[in-house]
């Protein structure tokens, strides 16, 4: 029975979760697993991936064989290595204090990668926040300078015409008392 370490796809259309299994290779693609060894969330930024790192290498010790996209996963959390290390060991090249330590600073500078990553995409975000919060703003002032300037266009049409109409009642009142004022001296 040949031992495969593969994906087997769960979660609901266009967001898919993948465990990492170690399978039978004539079973199905979600069908019956020897060994569940972690997850995989490629929905996230960057995805996430969880991972039993003895188990995997304890698979990969048996002969178990992980196909393209496990053997990606593998080797980005360490086991592949951490399985070649095991493998100098057993040969005598390197002692078991020797390959834990490379192992540890692989991974060391693996995380530092990773939170260098998600510090340049949350820094990334708050740019572009920042930036629409900008043009927003700017947007908003241009909105009320039209608003204000027309308002300033409304009220300077609008006194004139009353300007005119208070002249108009001046004159008429100016022009009442003259002609009284002719009545009675005709009288």
């Amino acid at each position: 029975m040949s031992v495969k370490i593969r994906l087997q796809r769960h979660g609901k259309k266009q967001k898919p979760f993948y465990w990492v299994v170690a399978a039978d290779a004539r079973s199905k693609r979600d069908g019956k697993y020897l060994e569940k060894i972690g997850t995989y969330n490629p929905n996230t930024n960057p995805a996430t991936i969880e991972l039993n790192l003895d188990s995997a290498v304890k698979w990969l010790h048996n002969g178990a064989q992980p196909t393209d996209t496990a053997k990606a996963i593998l080797s980005y959390k360490g086991a592949l290595l951490k399985h070649h290390l095991d493998g100098g060991i057993r040969k005598g090249a390197l002692t078991q204090e020797q390959a834990d330590a490379k192992l540890a600073a692989w991974l060391e500078a693996k995380a530092g990668k990773v939170d260098a990553k998600k510090d340049g995409l949350s820094k990334a975000q708050a740019d572009a926040k920042a930036k629409a919060f900008k043009a927003e703003q700017e947007v908003n002032a241009k909105r009320l300078a039209a608003a204000a300037q027309a308002e300033a266009d409304a009220i300077a049409a609008a006194t004139p015409a009353e300007e005119e109409a208070t002249e108009e009642v001046v004159a008429e009142t100016e022009e009442a008392p003259a002609a009284e004022e002719n009545n009675e001296t005709e009288a």
